[in-house]
């Protein structure tokens, strides 16, 4: 089975439950922990997709750097994945545990890349307006790359808008070279 189907099953079944029972805030905050503990140190993910590590000592580990920050649903989730032998897939449920979250609160993320940091001004201009084009509340992550020379680059979900002055720049090139302008210079 794919890492992503096997993902999404379990993190569709812990939302549920979260949902259900009433504490879903608290467990998405444990699986951006998670995910957080992760990103930063390589070698626990390492630690997670080795088989030659018995489940006994991924479990005290997962227990160790868990037990006292996590829900006790969360830890008994944890549990449960080592039992089933799927502990390499955690990160990718941890993302899509995110992923299902946001959809279920009306959430959508969007990446604004600019050559400059935002000022509080800018940056509410940009929430309001990916909130018109989506419809939904705002989680805007910011990103300072100079090499666009000016404008902004906004992704949201699959969509990208490039308004930087680099991408008008290659897309006048291409169009020059399609057009044979380059042939006459």
């Amino acid at each position: 089975m794919s890492e992503l189907r096997v993902a999404t099953r379990y993190a569709k079944s812990l939302l549920d439950l979260a949902v259900e029972k009433g504490f879903l805030e608290d467990i998405h905050a444990d699986m951006q922990l998670f995910a957080g503990i992760v990103e930063k140190n390589f070698s626990f993910e390492l630690m997670l997709k080795n088989p030659i590590i018995n489940q006994d000592k991924k479990r005290a580990i997962l227990h160790e750097v868990f037990e006292k920050k996590v829900h006790p649903v969360t830890l008994t989730f944890f549990d449960i994945i080592l039992r089933k032998n799927r502990e390499r897939f955690l990160p990718a449920i941890a993302a899509s545990f995110d992923s299902m979250y946001n959809q279920h609160k009306g959430i959508e993320k969007a990446v604004i890349t600019t050559p400059f940091p935002l000022n509080d001004t800018l940056r509410k201009e940009f929430e309001k307006t990916v909130a018109k084009i989506t419809g939904k509340k705002v989680v805007l992550t910011e990103k300072v790359d100079p090499s666009i020379i000016g404008g902004y680059i906004l992704k949201i979900g699959d969509r990208q808008l490039d308004e930087s002055v680099n991408g008008k720049l290659k897309a006048l090139s291409y169009e020059f070279k399609e057009e044979g302008y380059i042939k006459l210079i």
